[in-house]
């Protein structure tokens, strides 16, 4: 539990904080990197809180727990940052995990704002206690499979794992491609090791390979697996996921990590605001930053915004969702009723399709935007 210290000058009028739960994945098999970064974010939002005055004259603080990218842990934690008296629950990557949360939060009364889980079925079924930010699946990856199209990529393999998030986003790429004249050919990686995975893409006559796989295990194999067959120099890899948007793939990969297109959710202009963060965000880090820390900061922005005007009462957080009206890094948050969605949910975050650059894999290059 982390309590953030008085800003000078300041003293705080009652002794007791607003709370804020976070659920991060912090330690394996989460992937910590994303973890970091969304933590990053969070904290830099609650000390600018703090120092601007907090919540009414009380501090702002956040309690922190670790998922680990375990469902079942998220929703142990949602219980017990209730019992603990939290105003609201913010965070979480993973989106299986994120739904665990999502249910546990909505039977609980617990309003949950998710940072980053695009999973279009959150909840089963419609609640006015959870919001999101992050985009849903469907429509970020329909962007992808736009992008996959004005490629010149038609016949798609797609390398999979048991996950309904890897399920959902190999439906909706099928979906979208099959009425346009694009086939998906789905590579299971329980039954092929990556070298294999050579193999069936030169028998399918596949141009492009998706990973929809975890990281680093055993998407970094398949990679190098690829990179090496000179049967598939002309293919494309790609990672809608985002993998490649974290340092550690760069590290694992290095020129082989470039030029994997994959998603991610920034304007192709940071604001004044975007900007200013960027470089808070950079410091805290000591690289830069994803955009999962600005998810992490607009969270907080969001769940701020609406506490000092509604107060830290459960219910009135969530009848507050539909008036958001709040600036974040990555434009103007306001939730609404979207079709197929279950929750409140920002339309839209900017989505663009982007890679590392061959020349220099420090650098991003965008190829294609929503």
């Amino acid at each position: 539990m982390n309590t953030p210290p008085s800003p000078p000058g300041a003293e705080w009028t009652d002794g007791s904080s607003v709370r804020i739960g976070a659920l991060v994945p912090l330690s394996r098999p989460g992937w910590v990197e994303a973890g970091r970064h969304l933590l990053a974010g969070l904290e830099l939002a609650v000390r600018e809180v703090n120092d601007a005055g907090g919540i009414d004259a009380r501090p702002l603080e956040l309690v922190v727990r670790d998922t680990a990218a375990d469902p079942r842990r998220a929703a142990a934690a949602v219980d017990e940052l209730a019992r603990l008296g939290v105003a609201a629950v913010a965070g979480e990557y993973h989106s299986v995990v994120a739904r665990a949360a999502a249910a546990r939060a909505d039977a609980l009364g617990l309003p949950f704002l998710c940072s980053s889980a695009v999973l279009d079925a959150l909840t089963e079924q419609p609640t006015d206690w959870v919001a999101r930010l992050a985009p849903a699946q469907s429509h970020g990856w329909q962007i992808y499979a736009e992008f996959l199209l004005s490629a010149g990529h038609s016949r798609i393999a797609v390398a999979t794992e048991p996950s309904v998030y890897w399920a959902s986003g190999a439906r909706i790429l099928r979906d979208y491609l099959a009425p346009r004249g694009g086939t998906v050919i789905e590579l299971d990686m329980r039954a092929l090791p990556p070298t294999a995975v050579c193999d069936e893409l030169v028998d399918h006559r596949a141009t492009a390979l998706l990973l929809l796989v975890g990281h680093p295990e055993p998407a970094v194999p398949i990679v190098k697996s690829v990179r090496r067959d000179q049967r598939l120099t002309e293919i494309m890899i790609g990672a809608p996921a985002g993998q490649p948007e974290f340092a550690e793939w760069a590290t694992l990969l290095g020129d082989d990590g470039a030029a994997i297109p994959f998603l991610r959710y920034l304007p192709q202009r940071l604001s004044p605001l975007g900007a200013r963060v960027a470089t808070a965000l950079s410091e805290r880090l000591a690289e830069a930053p994803s955009f999962v820390a600005f998810e992490g900061y607009d969270t907080v922005a969001v769940l701020a915004d609406v506490l000092r005007s509604h107060g830290a009462d459960r219910a009135r957080t969530a009848e507050s969702w539909p008036r958001v009206a709040v600036e974040g890094t990555r434009g103007q948050i306001q939730f609404s009723r979207t079709p197929g969605i279950s929750v409140w949910q920002w339309a839209w975050t900017p989505v663009q399709v982007v890679d590392r650059d061959p020349a220099e894999p420090g650098r991003f290059r965008i190829l294609h935007a929503g």
